[in-house]
């Protein structure tokens, strides 16, 4: 019995044959549900109950409330501001309604619609004599539970499956295609398995020469027994001929296996003879004519490589398709279009075209930005880049940019002081992009063109001035491309190149601030060691200040000993300071993979599996070996000063999102990643290194402040060659856009194998593992449609930086969580 309007429905429950099911279909597909809820509070029935039903009457009783003040207000603010503020309220009402939730109150037509869509999805799967009943129950407070108790009886089967096809062709090819059907004798009749079929089958005709084949040529029709004793259906597959209107009559054609007989390929002008309508030269090349308006600007085979559609073979859809999507990917071509005609020459026979209409061969674009971060007080960006395509004749895409920086900041201390723009940032990029596989090895045998190979060269340049320790950084990258599958894409790095050049190693201690503090601090310990040439203000001078008491400490100049903690600590600064400034040069080789079976934006039950693997520094140091160069103290090799790095680095990063129903998601993302130095290296290059904390991973942690091990956040960038991760995630909706999420984030980052000799920040074994940090927390999102903004607060549930009966819970408050904003999903 349904309820007024002051009953409140809090609990719907499914029974199906006396069973309770939870987290299925039918949970989902009816319209009567109790309001969603967050940690137990229906918010979104909250903010709904907030709004007022009539806005305007209410606003003009607000009006009339005080004798002058609709008078004021006109005067103030004038009568069409005032009518302006009127419609503000009452959109902001509609707002809040659109936002939250009405009430549960189900009407007789919600539950009669729920009952019909539960007897359609049961019919569907083959329950035709399902019965659904409801019953309803009060509960104290005014509240109500309905229950759907569904009986679904026996289910039908399939008896037998019957061909009636009018075409002699789709005949013999429906019977070479009967071993993959979806439908069996003997099988449930389940209506989706129906509809897969047909799919199948359609796509099947489309990719066997029935190149006008019509959906509506085929239909399924099964005979029921309407008594209800025979539980076998006979079941008739159904393909006619299709029909085509000629001269206002709809005629019957048979349908037919379509081969090419001829595949030509036409390429329009941009400049004066786009006006031309023929077309003015051609060639033959691959069994191919191409036809273009003037000289062909283009390498016949640049073309001819993109051509899955060859001359004789017969019709595939699937042909036409990657045809499309490989000159649509050149970003060369407006809207690339294929024609299909009836062949002059053969009958039965199809002429294929292949018309492209070229871009403008140069583009410019231009950005301007402003900018404040903690490096800058002010600054100004201005970037361009000139794009040029097919600019070697190869449907390929170069492009030339240039960035510029210029800003202000008051830690500047080179240069001249008086200058507002004392700060300065250069960049330049070449970037390169072939539609192929560019290399000297034959790599046609197993890379072919359905995989959409193609070849990335890219090199750049920066240079910054009173920023940081004013690095100079040359980069290049010769990468090779391709897609074995439709989920599956491959980056193979041939060349990857990196040289980084530190000019003002003298700067270190102004930029690495807790680096500073530490050693200051241990300074002011030992007063009565200290120069007075080494103190500013009773601080450290830098440089001059730090270098010589870190050289005094070593050289056992004063009253620390080399077994006194302190010792060890500006040991340990030292070899930061030579780490972060050393200048690094690193020439390898990678290969990268990535799997993301997720079909669509949409689809929220998928994995993604990234693994990549890095090789660097082995021919260039092996070369470094055959010449006999120059070595260091430390027998490394070295290249006018530099020490080449030589490492190997892993990373497998696995993402999985599990859909609950109802927009409720649960999302899981692993991470494990190591790189080991080994022959001329001692340790990572920085930038090749891995650090934790951050909005995206251990969102109880700001980025770079987690570790290594057990220390205790020691530096301002904390990183290491050893991390795992681990992060869960639940996704509920909230209010309208707005989503909610409850998470916990396990990681953390660990030395071995290199030249870190703590062990606080070394893994050692597994017993390690007790210093991997848990985060938890919650966060809101709000959804733009085009990106998500994100909030996160984080709180550390177990820090593994504190003493062992203390980590737990010790830092689970409001006044010590990380505050996260973010865009998009963090995975």
């Amino acid at each position: 019995m349904l309820q007024d309007e002051n009953y409140l429905l809090t609990e719907t429950q499914i029974n199906v044959n006396d069973k309770p099911v939870k987290k299925s279909i039918p949970n989902e597909i009816i319209t009567t549900k109790p309001n969603k809820k967050f940690l137990g509070i229906p918010f979104g029935m909250y903010l709904y109950k907030t709004a007022k039903t009539k806005p305007d009457s209410v606003f003009g009783q607000w009006m009339k409330r005080k004798k002058n003040r609709a008078k004021r207000l006109n005067g103030l603010l004038s009568p069409k501001q005032v009518d302006a503020l009127k419609n503000y309220y009452i959109n902001f009402n509609k707002w809040i309604q659109n936002t939250g939730e009405a009430p549960a109150i189900p009407t007789v037509e919600a539950i009669t619609k729920s009952t019909d869509r539960l007897k359609k999805y049961y019919k569907n799967q083959g329950y035709f004599d399902v019965e659904v009943q409801v019953d309803s129950f009060i509960l104290p407070k005014k509240k109500w539970k309905l229950t759907y108790n569904i009986e679904t009886k026996n289910q039908y089967v399939i008896d037998s499956i019957t061909a009636n096809i009018q075409s002699k062709d789709i005949d013999s090819l429906y019977a070479t295609a009967q071993s993959d059907s979806y439908i069996r004798i003997g099988e449930p009749f389940e209506v989706g398995l129906f509809q897969q079929e047909r799919e199948r089958l359609i796509n099947f005709f489309l990719n066997q020469g029935i190149y006008n084949f019509q959906q509506s040529s085929l239909s399924f029709t099964a005979a029921i027994d309407s008594t209800g004793k025979d539980l076998k259906i006979p079941v008739s597959l159904n393909i006619g001929n299709y029909q085509k209107r000629v001269n206002d009559t709809l005629r019957e054609f048979v349908y037919k296996v379509h081969r090419i007989d001829d595949v030509s390929i036409y390429v329009e002008s941009t400049d004066d003879l786009e006006q031309v309508s023929a077309y003015t030269d051609s060639i033959d090349y691959g069994g191919y004519r191409i036809y273009s308006k003037g000289k062909l600007k283009y390498k016949p085979r640049a073309l001819t490589s993109g051509m899955f559609i060859k001359n004789q073979d017969v019709f595939r859809e699937k042909d036409r398709a990657a045809t499309y999507r490989y000159f649509s990917n050149l970003r060369n071509f407006k809207y690339p279009s294929i024609l299909y005609t009836p062949s002059k020459t053969e009958d039965g026979a199809l002429s294929a075209a292949l018309l492209l209409t070229p871009k403008e061969r140069f583009s410019l674009g231009f950005d301007l930005d402003l900018s404040h971060s903690n490096i800058q007080d002010f600054g100004i960006g201005l970037s361009g880049i000139l794009g040029i395509r097919n600019a070697f004749k190869e449907t390929d895409q170069l492009s030339l940019s240039l960035k510029n920086n210029i800003g202000n900041t008051s830690n500047v201390l080179t240069g001249n002081q008086n200058d507002f723009f004392n700060i300065f940032e250069l960049g330049a990029d070449i970037a390169l992009t072939i539609p192929k596989i560019f290399s000297p090895f034959n790599t046609s045998n197993f890379i072919g063109k359905e995989m959409f190979p193609q070849t990335q060269i890219v090199i750049g340049a920066r240079f910054q001035q009173n920023i940081g320790l004013d690095k100079v950084l040359y980069t290049g990258k010769y990468e090779l491309d391709w897609e074995p599958r439709k989920n599956k894409k491959i980056a193979f790095k041939l060349l990857d190149f990196e040289y980084v050049n530190n000019r003002s190693i003298e700067n270190y201690f102004n930029v690495y601030r807790n680096s500073y503090d530490r050693l200051n601090a241990i300074a002011q310990q030992y007063p009565e060691n200290l120069e007075p040439e080494w103190l500013e203000n009773s601080n450290l001078k830098v440089p001059t200040g730090t270098d010589a008491f870190i050289n005094a400490v070593l050289q056992n100049e004063t009253q620390i000993n080399a077994t006194d903690p302190p010792y060890r600590v500006v040991n340990s600064i030292r070899e930061r300071r030579e780490r972060l400034t050393a200048n690094n040069l690193i020439m390898g080789s990678s290969l990268s993979m990535n799997i993301n079976n997720q079909e669509n934006i949409l689809d929220e039950n998928f994995y993604q599996l990234r693994a990549k693997v890095d090789w660097v520094g082995n021919l260039l140091n092996g070369f470094l070996v055959w010449t006999r160069a120059d070595k260091n103290d430390l027998e490394q090799y070295l290249i006018d000063g530099v020490i080449p790095s030589q490492y190997i680095r892993g990373e497998l990063d696995f993402i999985k999102h599990w859909s609950l129903g109802n927009n409720r998601i649960i999302a899981l993302r692993t991470f494990a990643g190591v790189a080991i130095p080994f022959g001329n290296a001692r340790n990572i290059p920085f930038s090749r290194s891995f650090f934790a904390g951050g909005t995206n991973d251990n969102r109880a942690w700001r980025a770079y402040r987690l570790g290594p091990g057990s220390s205790n956040n020691i530096n301002e960038f904390n990183e290491a060659n050893l991390k795992f991760g681990l992060n869960l995630e639940y996704r509920t909706p909230l209010l309208g856009k707005l989503n909610g999420a409850l998470f916990v984030d396990i990681g953390n980052i660990w030395n071995v194998m290199d030249a870190v000799d703590d062990p606080k920040m070394r893994f050692d074994g597994f017993r390690d593992l007790d210093e991997l940090a848990i985060g938890s927390g919650f966060g809101l999102r709000y959804d733009f449609d085009f990106i998500v903004f994100r909030f996160d607060i984080g709180f550390k549930s177990y820090n593994p930086a504190r003493p062992s009966k203390s980590r737990w819970w010790t830092d689970h408050t409001l006044s010590r969580a990380v505050y996260n904003i973010g865009i998009n999903y963090p995975f």
